[in-house]
């Protein structure tokens, strides 16, 4: 029970709770953020009288909505609890209902189950909810139901039941300490792949202080969801359900896949090498072109080895296998050289496995990009999930240092070019919507920039590489 200044409610709604609810507490952990009245010393008195097992807190420090929850969860992942909820101490939200949101999750039915008062319509405001407040909610809710693929009724209810398992898989101690706290920890439990309930609540709104600024509510929650969608397309940090190592195959001709599988389109049918093969779903076009795939990489993805002729596991910092054969006719580079610290080893450790007159196909990011350039102008660098600033990248490269990386190491580029940003990452970010169509559209302007400012607009850099005379 989260509470601040509640004194008058506090017991009521402690008394509230369903007799058959009480008997399964093992524990209720009131936390009283600071209060300036007696809600601390009416949480104790309670306690002395209660036959609820319970601990009362006091934050010697106003912690916010936010850090009150974490230290409530926080503290229920340290003492093993199965199912916390979340209930606040003005009696705003109904305690008699509490059963109907801890159900589906002992039943192993959900992860989370939120108290809805959208889901029995016209409740809200026949339960004294204001319209302003009911058309804000309904806003937001849709918006953020488009930008993220979620269907909840509601994400604004404070009426909320976990499993303490999901909570501990979830980095929530780097959550707002605001109310938009409620919002990041949806959109961590539908990233992690959780499953979110939802039940039917009454709404009551009685004399309780607000205490939620709306404008900067609805500012702060909105800015989380579209960084949670821009994390779905590889800017900026906040973690995605997507695999960390496995990059997506990125088919469209405009793209660095596409690119270089045109390439391997016009070689004649032979023995390919994908170092940094990822999960082979890019490889599995290589095959489908005729030729025999191989490929290397650190971590052995689900399916691989079916996508692939042969595959090897090894750590690329140390070079490629010595088990590899040397009679590969093209090795494929794609996006895997600005990972290791000693590129130029790693591209000496290619040239060995060569066949004569094969040739190597490379992309590395383009460090000299509008983006990293604005970034680093602004002085705001920092790594991004995805991207020429992705967070696992050792080594940057401008197209000039690149060309003098392969001349040091007895190469040439016999072609040349570059891509433009991959648009094809919007259909990872979530449904599409409005701005999926103009940002593909875009896509094509900055494809023909790519083309017209290469240092400029080109997102990554392509060569296509043999040994020099």
């Amino acid at each position: 029970m989260v509470a601040y200044n509640a004194e008058t409610t506090l017991a009521a709604t402690l008394d509230r709770l369903p007799a058959s609810f009480q008997a399964t507490v093992d524990h209720v952990l009131l936390a009283d953020d600071a209060s300036q009245d007696r809600t601390y010393e009416i949480g104790r008195d309670y306690q002395s009288k209660s036959s609820l097992a319970m601990t009362v807190v006091k934050h010697p420090q106003n912690l916010g909505y936010g850090g009150n929850q974490k230290a409530g969860y926080t503290w229920a992942i340290n003492h093993g609890l199965d199912i916390v909820v979340l209930l606040h101490g003005d009696g705003q939200y109904a305690p008699e209902m509490i059963e109907d949101l801890v159900h589906p999750i002992a039943r192993g039915e959900a992860d989370a189950v939120f108290g809805s008062r959208m889901l029995t319509s016209g409740g809200a405001l026949k339960g004294g909810m204001p319209l302003y407040k009911f058309v804000g909610n309904r806003i937001l809710s849709t918006t953020q139901n488009r930008l993220t693929g979620l269907g909840l009724s509601e994400w604004h209810s404070g009426y909320r039941a976990y499993s303490v398992k999901a909570l501990a898989a979830l980095d929530f101690q780097s959550y707002s300490n605001d109310f938009d706290f409620d919002t990041e920890i949806i959109l961590g439990l539908h990233d992690a792949g959780f499953t979110i309930g939802e039940v039917p609540i009454p709404t009551y709104y009685g004399d309780e202080i607000c205490r939620v600024n709306g404008i900067r509510y609805a500012k702060d929650v909105i800015l989380d969801v579209l960084a949670y969608r821009a994390s779905r397309m590889g800017f900026g940090s906040r973690g995605t359900v997507l695999d960390p190592n496995a990059y997506q195959f990125k088919p469209s001709p405009h793209s660095s896949h596409g690119r270089i599988l045109s390439w391997t389109a016009e070689t004649p049918a032979g023995k390919v090498l994908d170092v940094g093969c990822s999960d082979g779903r890019f490889d599995e076009a290589v095959r489908g072109q005729g030729h025999v795939v191989h490929g290397v990489d650190l971590v052995e993805h689900e399916g691989v080895r079916d996508r692939l002729d042969a595959f090897y596991r090894a750590d690329l910092t140390t070079g490629l296998p010595p088990e590899l054969p040397t009679d590969y006719a093209t090795i494929i580079a794609a996006d895997v050289l600005e990972h290791v610290v000693d590129p130029g080893a790693l591209l000496d450790s290619m040239v060995a496995h060569l066949a004569p007159g094969g040739q190597i196909l490379i992309s590395v990011p383009n460090i000299s990009h509008w983006y990293p350039r604005g970034r680093i102008a602004l002085g705001r660098f920092g790594y991004d999930s995805r991207g020429p600033l992705d967070e696992g990248h050792v080594r940057f490269f401008t197209r000039k240092t690149f060309t003098q990386l392969l001349k040091r190491h007895g190469l040439v580029a016999v072609e040349a070019t570059t891509v433009g940003a991959p648009v094809d990452v919007v259909d990872r970010a979530g449904p599409r919507t409005a701005m999926t169509s103009v940002i593909k559209h875009l896509g094509e302007i900055d494809h023909a920039a790519s083309q017209a400012w290469p240092s400029m607009f080109g997102y990554q850099l392509l060569f296509r590489v043999e040994r020099s005379a």
